[in-house]
């Protein structure tokens, strides 16, 4: 009994010093993408893109509007045939707007991914350098919320903003 304390006591000893003796961090990695300016410049392009994107959306809206009120106006003096054409028309166009939509949301997402890429990797690749010269065996990112504790980790934003030579 006493020898079963005895790997008791050693197994728990080296289990609480393997855990212990890890280095934690922390970082809110939105905050470091929000500080780094080549951010400024992505968001200027997405939005400028969005605004194009929309503008034409506003003059497909506008023409489909447009053929709506002419059919509204002179559907009493056309015929049956001229109806089904028009009302064939304006389904064509509606069909064209909500394709446009989806079309639109999937080109800026990916435009979006295409010029965040190197910012997170160049991000992800200083936070890393951080970890490996200052001894870190964990980071956790608390910007995703996937951190609920963090009294005992450091914060290594100031590392990696002079890594990055943002201060």
């Amino acid at each position: 009994m006493k020898k079963m304390k005895n790997i008791i006591l050693v197994a728990a000893t080296l289990l609480s010093s393997a855990v212990f003796g890890q280095k934690l961090g922390h970082i809110n990695s939105n905050e470091l993408l929000l500080a780094m300016p080549e951010r400024a410049a992505v968001e200027a392009n997405i939005k400028k893109t969005a605004q194009d994107l929309e503008s034409k959306l506003a003059a497909l809206t506008k023409e489909y509007q447009s053929q709506v009120q002419t059919y509204q106006a002179q559907e009493a003096a056309m015929t049956d045939a001229i109806k089904q054409d028009k009302i064939k028309e304006i389904t064509n166009l509606e069909e064209r707007i909500g394709e446009f939509q989806q079309s639109a949301q999937k080109d800026l997402q990916a435009q979006e991914e295409k010029l965040l890429r190197p910012i997170i990797d160049k991000a992800k690749k200083a936070i890393e350098d951080v970890a490996k010269e200052n001894g870190f065996t964990y980071i956790f990112d608390s910007g995703v919320g996937v951190l609920l504790y963090q009294k005992d980790s450091d914060d290594i934003m100031p590392l990696v903003k002079k890594k990055l030579g943002l201060i």
